[in-house]
């Protein structure tokens, strides 16, 4: 069951369930599509991955299989993404 993670790894930004600019890694690193885009260059931080959009889960599903109340930030920060 994938993990719905409550917000941006990277700037605490709070990610419901139903985000529609909330994507993640093939390890549910989850981040939204602004520091995607603006600070992580498109690769996760955690894993060298990609990202792609995260699904909505029907509301119906969700009374079941509740979202994740665990929020996930990186102690570190993410600054820019520094050349390979």
């Amino acid at each position: 069951m994938l993990e719905l993670r409550p917000n941006c790894e990277c700037c605490d930004k709070d990610l419901p369930p139903e985000a529609t600019d909330a994507l993640i890694c093939t390890f549910e690193c989850t981040f939204c599509a602004d520091c995607v885009e603006n600070v992580l260059d498109g690769v996760c931080p955690n894993c060298g991955g990609n990202f792609s959009t995260r699904p909505i889960r029907p509301a119906a599903k969700l009374e079941k299989y509740p979202a994740s109340t665990k929020r996930v930030l990186k102690a570190e920060g993410c600054g820019p993404r520094k050349a390979a």
